[in-house]
């Protein structure tokens, strides 16, 4: 065995904050990119929803350039270590343009979230596919990969759980207005509480601290206003311009414990924040890491064999298919999370505690992904996985807004069974890039793990345009209380059932998925053969 396949902890950990920081973004973007335009930025939802579809069709071209260019990069740091470094702070401030709204026409906010979305998509992928490349030379041991992959994993669900568990809250923290607020209170333990800002405000968004109070206008703003009782309401507001709400439901309501927030300042300065993780990030990855897999020494580049290698080999085929599957029903539930807590059970906040709950669950599920697929094997225990998490999801159909335990309980164990999805697919795609220089005595490791980063945002992206296209069917408008309270079938759908006809889909198509341990034992064996001949 060389002692190449051996990669220390602290390499694995620093490796680890390369998904932490990706996750920062992607799983930002996942969660909170939709309610941002819909509910803060004002597009409509069908017009996010085929922002992010049409985004996704220069992916397989982009993605498989940068895994060429990766393959023939040449410099001191390696091969795709030095991506990893210059595309850390771009990343960083596209993803802060993102959440940036700035002050435009309808149409110019469609170009501005266009233009924004599109460049996020380009710099993610000339960052990640290097990235997830780097797992696939830093050792030639298919166990030791997938011991790398697990780290790896923890390390985005734990990027993901300070961006999803913390992101509400810092956006109370920094959205805060300090209005006046005037509190009477009313006979049957009700208040009338008046609120005036010294500015206008576009997203102001009300609710007490605690989350239990509802809201009523006390004089509808609009008389296409709904004014069925909420956990606080959100509206535009003018400047030293009085706004009175019937609140009950909570003892003791006072002035401080009622928030009050600027939604649009509150998330642009939190992702900003979150922007400046990233980079920092990034640099550990840089740091910390060491490339040690090189291309047999008698490979010249050639890049029409390449591609005829690429599509003729059939675990990386279907690995493509199935990565896009489920990143379709990840994202479709990623996407939903804030949208269904904020509409379907009147309370925002609990999303972070949601959220959080989640990303437990699936660091607990990328732990155990190295001794299961052990013992199972990778492809029976994907097929387990998928099954799982789809049946368990399905069930969130029958849960009404007062099942928060049910809902809890269901979410965390689909989520932990869906973890185990990208544990395994990028622990597969080395396996992929190992089988094509097997077969083939070629290897083009970037070119492989373009499928990555191709199935990750074409997959969020038609998660994307389902979202929308099934809230636009049920005339969802996120600054409408009306048609938010009609849109709700459709928000139930896609938190419930909808994701998980997609995940059983996936199952019947990994069952043909060609790589055993069995045959994973035999290539390992003769690629470590064929490099120490060669060293």
């Amino acid at each position: 065995m060389l002692d190449s396949n051996k990669v220390s902890i602290k390499e694995k950990i620093g490796y680890a904050f390369g998904d932490g920081a990706a996750n920062i973004a992607w799983r930002g973007v996942a969660a909170f990119l939709f309610i941002f335009y819909t509910d803060v930025f004002g597009l409509h939802p069908a017009t996010v929803g085929m922002l992010m579809l049409v985004a996704r069709f220069s992916d397989g071209v982009s993605d498989i350039a940068m895994g060429i260019i990766g393959d023939r990069t040449t410099s001191k740091y390696g091969k795709f270590r030095p991506w990893v470094l210059w595309t850390a702070i771009p990343l960083g401030v596209i993803l802060s343009l993102l959440f940036t709204g700035p002050e435009l026409s309808s149409t110019g906010k469609v170009v501005y979230a266009y233009i924004t979305y599109i460049l996020f998509t380009l710099i993610y992928t000339a960052n990640n596919i290097p990235y997830g490349a780097l797992m696939g030379v830093m050792t030639g041991n298919d166990k030791e990969r997938t011991s790398i992959g697990s780290y790896r994993m923890v390390g985005a669900f734990g990027g993901g759980m300070l961006v999803q568990g913390a992101l509400l809250f810092l956006v109370a923290y920094f959205g805060n207005i300090e209005p006046k607020i005037n509190i009477n209170q009313l006979e049957n333990k009700k208040y009338r509480v008046e609120v005036t800002a010294s500015k206008d405000v576009e997203n102001a968004n009300i609710k007490t601290k605690d989350g239990i109070a509802t809201f009523v206008w006390e004089t509808l703003a609009s008389d296409s206003d709904d004014n069925s009782p909420t956990i606080g309401k959100s509206f535009s507001m003018e400047a030293e311009k009085e706004y009175a709400f019937i609140v009950s439901g909570e003892k003791e309501i006072t002035e401080d414990k009622l928030s009050l927030i600027n939604q649009q300042k509150g998330y642009s300065n939190s992702m900003y924040l979150m922007s400046a993780f990233l980079v920092l990030f990034m640099f550990i990855t840089f740091y910390s890491t060491k490339e040690r897999i090189l291309p047999p020494k008698t490979q010249k580049s050639n890049l029409k064999q390449d591609l005829k290698d690429l599509v003729a080999n059939k675990p990386w085929v279907i690995l493509l298919v199935i990565g896009l599957l489920f990143n379709v029903y990840n994202s479709i539930k990623q996407g939903i999370v804030v949208i269904y807590f904020t509409h379907y059970l009147n309370n925002q906040l609990l999303a972070a505690s949601f959220m959080v709950g989640l990303m437990l669950a699936s660091i607990a599920g990328a732990m155990i992904t190295a001794p299961l697929g052990k013992k199972l094997g990778k492809r029976n225990l994907f097929i387990y996985a998928l099954l799982f998490s789809g049946i368990v999801n399905a069930l969130l159909v029958f849960c009404s807004p007062e099942d928060i335990s049910g809902i809890f309980i269901i979410g965390i164990l689909s989520e932990f069974a869906s973890a185990i999805f990208p544990t395994l697919f990028f622990v597969m795609l080395g396996d992929a890039a190992d089988y094509s220089e097997f077969k083939n005595g070629r290897r083009a490791t970037g070119l492989i793990y373009s499928a990555g980063s191709f199935a990750t945002k074409f997959g969020g992206g038609i998660a994307g345009a389902i979202i929308g296209l099934v809230l636009a069917s049920f005339h969802y408008n996120g600054q409408d209380t009306a048609a938010i309270k009609g849109a709700i079938p459709g928000i139930v759908m896609l938190m419930s059932w909808v994701p998980s006809i997609i995940a059983a889909i996936a199952a019947v198509l990994m069952t043909f998925y060609p790589l055993t341990q069995k045959k994973l034992d035999e290539i390992t064996l003769e690629l470590n053969t064929r490099r120490t001949n060669e060293s």
